[in-house]
């Protein structure tokens, strides 16, 4: 158990050293040993406050948690900015600040573009372990950012794939994706011309975009699939129709969050399609045993991933402590002590 010191240094830590510290197979694991804690009731985790900006720039949030175990303290701030997209900057722009659950010192200060971007997609890769087809592996991605890249490491990571195809409104970016993949990942990405390309034939589908009406429809998918919906967090936007979310038996990373922000779960119920009830579980309660995953080989699943923000503790906790020890990282005296 790692003991807290009266103050220490606070270890500001960039994009660079993130990704170098948090592989995508270490991350699934430090997720899914936090859904469970979350369904077990080791955590504290308020909805996050979110700002909206003016003119439609985008959005801030901020995200605090607590979480026993491994037991973390902190906070995420960040900037949404969808017009990001296509220039040097990531959309999701901000800081995950760790303290210590003993005092109060800051002890961590963690670039949050790099953990949103690895725990996000970790997360739908303990869904697709758990959920999916033992045999699943022809992979839709819909969506060509960010997410994309790492939603193609994390689905290697839990299933051997066949075959990988992949939307995107705009040509260049889907371009520059699928050399990315070919060159960094020696993958294979066949670029298709419509939603409808991708999904057609696909049982792993990750829906990475920030389209707010649907991208996938029912009648393109066929039995025994598994959709990680990972794009929309906002009540008002939606990747999935509603027939797609009716069929399936869906789950989600947290049922509050689901409730109150989920828009791929909220417009079907807006619309009377579905109730409450039809969110099955958490994510974490499938992991616990608490509630059966996939019960036939023929089914559809969902996983409605909202993001929150005892992933982002878990995974800059685990962050933290790998840069204390390899000695990573910035060094500041930050904190209050008195005088």
């Amino acid at each position: 158990m790692y003991t807290f010191p009266p103050q220490m240094p606070v270890r500001i830590l960039s994009q660079a050293e993130v990704t170098a510290l948090l592989p995508m197979e270490e991350c699934i694991e430090i997720m899914d040993r936090a859904l469970r804690t979350l369904s077990q009731g080791g955590a504290q985790l308020p909805l996050r406050t979110v700002m909206r900006l003016p003119e439609g720039r985008g959005f801030f949030g901020v995200m605090p948690a607590r979480l026993a175990e491994p037991e973390s303290l902190g906070v995420k701030a960040i900037g949404v900015f969808p017009g990001n997209e296509g220039t040097t900057l990531d959309s999701h722009q901000g800081l995950v600040i760790l303290f210590s659950p003993a005092n109060g010192a800051p002890l961590a200060v963690l670039d949050a573009s790099s953990v949103t971007a690895i725990r996000t997609a970790a997360v739908s890769g303990v869904a697709t372990r758990i959920l999916a087809r033992e045999d699943a592996g022809d992979l839709a991605l819909l969506g060509t950012g960010v997410q994309a890249r790492t939603h193609l490491d994390a689905m290697r990571a839990v299933r051997r794939l066949r075959r990988v195809r992949a939307f995107g409104p705009n040509r260049e970016r889907l371009t520059r994706f699928v050399g990315w993949a070919k060159e960094q990942r020696g993958v294979t990405v066949e670029p298709v011309a419509s939603p409808r390309d991708a999904v057609l034939g696909a049982d792993l589908i990750c829906t990475v975009s920030s389209s707010a009406s649907p991208l996938v429809q029912s009648d393109w998918i066929g039995q025994g699939v598994h959709i990680n919906a990972v794009g929309s967090s906002i009540p008002t936007a939606r990747e999935l129709d509603t027939a797609t979310v009716t069929r399936g038996r869906l789950f989600v990373d947290r049922l509050e969050s689901a409730r109150a922000e989920a828009g791929d779960f909220l417009i079907p119920r807006q619309e009377g399609a579905i109730t409450d009830s039809h969110i099955l579980g958490e994510l974490g309660d499938v992991l616990l045993g608490r509630v059966p995953g996939r019960t036939d080989p023929a089914e559809l699943t969902i996983f409605k991933s909202l993001g929150i923000a005892i992933e982002d503790l878990a995974a800059a906790n685990h962050v933290f402590r790998k840069a204390e020890a390899q000695g990573v990282g910035l060094v500041a005296e930050l904190g209050g002590l008195r005088g």
